[in-house]
């Protein structure tokens, strides 16, 4: 699997109409941890900024369960 860029993910889901801020919602995260992790604010190293991460393609790992 290849990871994508913040814009890529960006596009795929404007592309479908689908909000990232519903779409946090929906995972238990709050809009503000994704963008965060979008701007660079949160890595993405560890924890909820991790799953975010991996959740939307932006680096390889697995999710904590």
């Amino acid at each position: 699997m290849t990871t994508k860029t913040v814009e890529q993910v960006k596009a795929e889901y404007r592309a479908k109409g689908i909000p990232i801020a519903k779409v946090a919602r929906e995972q238990g995260w709050t809009p503000q941890e994704v963008y965060k992790v979008f701007n660079g604010q949160a890595k993405g190293h560890f924890g909820r900024s991790h799953d975010i991460a991996v959740f939307f393609g932006l680096k390889q790992g697995e999710m904590r369960v």
